[in-house]
């Protein structure tokens, strides 16, 4: 709810508007209302709809999005009560393996939510939700492989400590982002396209597909479906951030082993990052006209996985 609130503040400074300024102080609770609004509305389902699927498919599509966030380390390892705990929910050492299927699965719900809709637009949306993601998915996949290589492990943990910072001139250099800095383009560029976002949202293209996939969708299966989109896009940037920022790392104030040091410093830098890479897809958002679908298909399969193919060699 936050980053809705910060895309709309952002968005509205760019057109030079006030944007949400109602609820709470700087408008900060505006998402908030809008989610106990969209909550007590009617939840309609078409008489032609498969009414068990079309229940069960926004589910599908944000379950995945939160379990995809979970392989994310956002700190180091810290002592809390004498117990060494991981900032992670979950370190698999398929790390990387993990948020490729969890990508797919999400895709499930999007197709289930226009196939059971009962009506010609969702299914066309949802029908290029899947040729959109497989044409993306595997520039995705190759955009990671020269960071898999260099790392030696899947583990995102792994990743992230393969970049610690050790000296002050030098703490930038071990980023992945440097000598990577193709494959880290084509990430952004096809996460972007995975998560539907802008300037790739043509699942959800108004002026040819009403609403697209959740054209049938009311209340709060139809929230459901946007916090789904939304937490996609700030997984993908928190995964952005792991395997080419170096996570959490960077440069050390004073002694190494304070508590500034190993809690308080790496927690922010992690999320000066990740607010960083959010600022870049709003501004992307703000800026760029929606691209036709043969130019999407072009972009994914003439140009971005030989690039990413190219880097990944």
């Amino acid at each position: 709810m936050l980053y809705i609130w910060f895309m709309r503040k952002v968005i509205a400074d760019m057109q030079n508007r006030i944007g949400p300024a109602k609820a709470g102080p700087f408008g900060i609770l505006q998402s908030l209302a809008d989610g106990i609004k969209l909550f007590f509305k009617e939840q309609s389902i078409p008489r032609s709809a498969d009414r068990a699927i079309f229940r069960v498919a926004p589910y599908l599509s944000i379950v995945p999005a939160f379990l995809a966030f979970a392989i994310v380390p956002i700190g180091p390892t810290v002592s809390i009560f004498g117990h060494r705990t991981e900032l992670q929910l979950f370190d698999p050492p398929f790390g990387v393996l993990w948020l490729l299927a969890m990508s797919g699965i999400g895709l499930y719900g999007v197709l289930l939510a226009g196939w059971s809709s009962g009506s010609k637009y969702p299914l066309l949306g949802s029908v290029r939700a899947s040729a959109q993601l497989l044409s993306y998915e595997a520039a995705l996949g190759l955009s990671i492989v020269g960071v898999i290589v260099h790392a030696g492990t899947l583990s995102t943990r792994g990743i992230a400590q393969a970049q610690v910072w050790k000296d002050w001139d030098s703490f930038v250099s071990q980023w992945y982002w440097v000598p990577a800095i193709g494959a880290f383009i084509v990430f952004l560029i096809s996460a972007l396209a995975e998560t539907n976002h802008p300037p790739f949202d043509l699942v959800e293209a108004e002026q040819e597909l009403v609403g697209g996939f959740h054209t049938e969708y009311t209340g709060i299966r139809f929230a459901i479906f946007f916090l789904a989109e939304f937490m996609n896009l700030i997984t993908m940037c928190a995964i952005a951030v792991t395997l080419f920022l170096g996570g959490p790392s960077g440069p050390t104030i004073g002694d190494k082993t304070s508590t500034l040091n190993t809690w308080a410093l790496p927690i922010i830098y992690f999320f000066v990052k990740l607010i960083v890479l959010l600022y870049a897809t709003v501004w992307v958002r703000a800026s760029l006209p929606r691209l036709r679908y043969d130019q999407l298909m072009k972009l994914g399969w003439k140009f971005l996985i030989e690039a990413a193919f190219i880097w990944a060699m």
